[in-house]
Formats: C-alpha cells, sequence, structure tokens
C-alpha cells in the first residue's frame, strides 16, 4: 500500500485548499504518499472557474499532468469539473471526472486497486498533508447570491453548512496535529446557518468549547460584518485574529449595481469605519474587479480612490474576463485588455502603498504570531514575520513590533 503515490494540484480559492487538504488527509490515512507529479500514479487538479482565466489554467494543469511519462491517472474534481465534465473528459483518455470532492479519494482508491485494510497511514510533521501550519476548516458551501460576473453558485449549489458540533471536532482535531491557528472558511461565510445559529454563535462555541489559540475568518461580505461580530472580535482578546477580507469587487456604486451587488459604497464604508474604531490595529483586505462591462474612466477612479479611504492593507485585483454563462458576459462595454491591465496595475501601486503604511503603523504594537518556518510567522493582521529567535514552526507567539522591511515584512521581538 505504502508504494501507491499521488500528487495534487490545485486552483483558485482558499475553499479549494481546504479541500485539497481533505482529500490529501485521506488518501495518506489509506496509506498513499504525497509526492510531486513527475512521480505520481494519480494526479488529482482541484478545478477553479471564477474567471475564464482560472478555467484556462483548469484545461492547461490537465493536460500537462495527462502527459507525465508514468501515464497517471488523473482526476478531474472541483468548479469546472461540475459545469463542464464532458469537456474536461475530452481532453485526454487517462482524464477521469469526479465532481464530487467527498468521493475523489474512495474513486481513486478503487481504481488504484489499494483499498486493503491494515495499511500504514503516513506521519505528519504539520497541521495539515499539504505542509501548510494554519489548517482551514470549510464551515459553509455553496452560495445563494446571483452576482452577475459569477459561475460558482452554480457550480457549488445553494447555501448549506456544517453543524456546530462537527465544526468543534474538527477544531479540536487540528489542535490534536499541533495547529496553532484555524481559519474558518467558505464560498460565503458569513451565511453560516446552523438551525439559525449564525457566525456570532460559530464563533462563541468554538472559543468556549476548544483551547485553539486563534481563529481566523477567510473572506466575508460586508452585510455580515456586523456589530456582534465586531464585538466578538475585540472581546476575543486576540483569539480571533484581528483580521477581515471584506469583498468589495467596485467602490463605485453604478458599477456595484451592475455586478449585482447587494450594499452600496457608503454602506460599505460604515462596515469598515464601524471595525476600524474597535479593533485595534485591524487589518483589511480586499477583493476588487477592474474592467467590468461598462467601467468608464470616471467610475475606476471613483472605484481607486475608496479603496485608498479604506486603507486595506491588500487588494486582490482581477481583471475582469468575459465569462460565458453569466449575465455580465452579455453586457456592452467590454473593456479592452489594455485598459483592464492599465488599471489594474494602478491598483497594484495603490495596494502596496496601503500595505507599507498599515506595516509602519504597527511598529510599537504587540501581537501574537503564528511560526510557519524557522524564526519566520504570520501576524494576526496576515503580514509576514521575521523574528528575532529561531523559533521552530508551530508556535503561537507574543511579539512586539519592532520595524518593517520597505516590503511591508514586520521585523518583531519575541516576549
Amino acid at each position: 500500500m505504502s508504494s501507491a503515490t499521488f500528487a495534487l494540484v490545485n486552483l483558485g480559492c482558499r475553499v479549494n485548499r481546504v479541500e485539497s487538504d481533505l482529500i490529501a488527509r485521506s488518501l495518506e490515512d489509506a496509506g498513499l504518499a504525497l509526492v510531486p507529479q513527475t512521480q505520481a500514479d494519480v494526479i488529482i487538479v482541484n478545478t477553479c472557474a471564477v474567471t475564464g482565466e482560472a478555467e484556462a489554467k483548469t484545461r492547461k494543469a490537465l493536460r500537462r499532468a495527462a502527459r507525465m511519462p508514468q501515464a497517471p491517472l488523473v482526476i478531474a474534481t472541483g468548479c469546472v469539473a461540475n459545469l463542464f465534465a464532458d469537456d474536461l473528459r475530452a481532453l485526454a483518455p487517462n482524464i477521469v471526472v469526479v465532481a464530487d470532492k467527498s468521493a475523489v479519494a474512495s474513486y481513486a482508491l478503487g481504481r488504484l486497486g489499494e483499498a486493503c485494510p491494515g495499511a500504514t497511514p503516513t506521519a505528519r510533521t504539520t497541521p495539515t498533508p499539504t505542509g501548510r501550519t494554519r489548517p482551514g476548516i470549510k464551515v459553509q458551501d455553496g452560495c445563494d447570491l446571483r452576482c452577475s460576473y459569477c459561475i460558482v453558485w452554480k457550480a457549488r449549489g445553494a447555501s448549506r453548512s456544517m453543524p456546530i458540533d462537527q465544526v468543534v471536532e474538527a477544531v479540536r482535531s487540528a489542535i490534536s496535529d499541533n495547529a496553532r491557528e484555524v481559519v474558518l472558511t467558505g464560498i460565503n461565510l458569513g451565511r453560516y446557518d446552523d438551525g439559525g445559529r449564525r457566525l456570532p454563535e460559530l464563533l462563541e462555541t468554538l472559543l468556549e468549547r476548544t483551547d485553539v489559540g486563534r481563529l481566523r475568518l477567510s473572506s466575508i461580505e460586508p452585510q455580515d460584518v456586523d456589530d456582534r461580530l465586531i464585538a466578538l472580535m475585540v472581546s476575543s482578546e486576540g483569539r480571533i485574529a484581528p483580521y477581515l477580507h471584506m469583498c468589495l469587487q467596485s467602490g463605485s456604486d453604478t458599477v456595484l449595481r451592475r455586478m449585482g451587488r447587494i450594499y452600496t459604497a457608503a454602506e460599505f464604508a460604515d462596515r469598515v469605519e464601524a471595525a476600524y474604531a474597535s479593533i485595534p490595529h485591524l487589518a483589511i483586505e480586499t477583493d476588487l474587479i477592474v474592467g467590468f462591462p461598462g467601467e468608464t474612466d470616471a467610475e475606476f477612479e471613483e472605484s481607486r480612490s475608496f479603496c485608498e479611504r479604506m486603507r486595506f492593507t491588500h487588494i486582490h485585483t482581477f481583471r475582469y474576463s468575459k465569462r460565458p454563462g453569466t449575465r455580465a458576459a452579455a453586457m456592452d462595454g467590454q473593456a479592452p485588455p489594455a485598459v483592464s491591465a492599465s488599471r489594474s496595475e494602478s491598483i497594484r501601486i495603490l495596494g502596496e502603498r496601503l500595505r507599507l503604511a498599515h506595516a509602519r503603523s504597527l511598529i510599537g504594537s504587540e501581537d501574537l504570531v503564528v511560526t510557519q518556518s524557522v524564526g519566520k510567522g504570520i501576524s494576526g493582521g496576515l503580514f509576514d514575520c521575521a523574528l528575532d529567535r529561531l523559533l521552530p514552526p508551530d508556535m503561537l507567539v507574543r511579539v512586539r513590533i519592532a520595524d518593517t522591511g520597505e516590503d511591508a515584512t514586520l521585523k518583531a521581538v519575541v516576549l
């Protein structure tokens, strides 16, 4: 059993990474070893359909895997597999589609003929099979929103949530694997709902019933950053990271309406300012789409100026690409690639300036850092941190920020 091997290719969002970790854990528990693609008996490609570019990367990754000289079994799963299964199968004869990610491991074992009992699980040295020290737990999946540029809701289905008791056990399991920080993820995390118990109740339960050092929220919609969530982050005294990834997409109300977003720029700003006013040293990241159909120079400048006012610590910038099957694909005013590229570069420069400014504002403050490699870690605000001591991975330590590099890496003294 130990001779069988697998490789993972992960494309797309944080949720995909978490799902890839679950697949890897199941295969390692069955005795398979995680290896590079060139050595693998089976290659699993976790696909992404969020943009046309992401889908193109999916097809490229599948073709590359299928051409490996050992002629591996290639399993396509994820969003593109749900939407365009026949197209993916047609790419190569050794590609199969298993759209249900929970069935990928058992399918791979069945095809390899390695379902023998008594196999020795692979020993782990990190909290995740893929080596990440901050494991994610998918507590919610699916989305009930219908943004005009998005096809993910078709691939993922309606919103649904993991029961709170199961989340508690998953967090406890991560702690037993030496995790110091756990990241709660979801396609629309703020819509978490276990029989009327929403995200704040989930967080309260995890703080009460587990010894997790720090919880971190992945991306969340602005309307879900309510006063109760903010108050809970404050009262947790650092056990909930002072970090929010609030999805903006545009700072222009007219573009937001074309996108089908359900808030205005003013409503977004209200939530941001409420969070800043209550949570010391809060870091807020965002997603921004540039070159959306019909976006004028004035609308783009409105969006860029809004990002500057919000003082984001990181801006994940996406150039809009036409996505067949979405309402936006049929809209007039598709931006030329050169225009989108120029706007993207402008946001990149702004984002770097804002990130460095926030890093410098942290000098003299204290924070909790999760070590990820010897002498290096991640701060509460998701900044890279260089420590003054060569501490090993998987520790949660209190530090004082002493300085910052020009790349916004924090330099910290362990207290």
